[in-house]
């Protein structure tokens, strides 16, 4: 399945969340913000929203700094 992420296409199986998509990017622990689809999707929804062909995603992690 074809999804794209921060403006790069990426190929993804069928049936795969934010999480797991998240953990692929090594991302799975880090502070983020995800939109799909220009949808704001809550970190407690991101186990279980199933990514879908097409879906363009937007992935913002935060960094502290001072």
């Amino acid at each position: 399945m074809n999804i794209t992420v921060n403006g790069r296409d990426r190929q993804i199986d069928d049936g795969t969340t934010i999480n797991r998509l998240l953990e692929e990017l090594d991302l799975g622990c880090k502070y983020v913000a995800v939109e799909v689809n220009l949808e704001l999707i809550p970190r407690a929804n991101h186990e279980k929203h199933e990514l879908a062909e097409g879906d363009r995603l937007e992935i913002v992690t935060l960094v502290g700094g001072g």
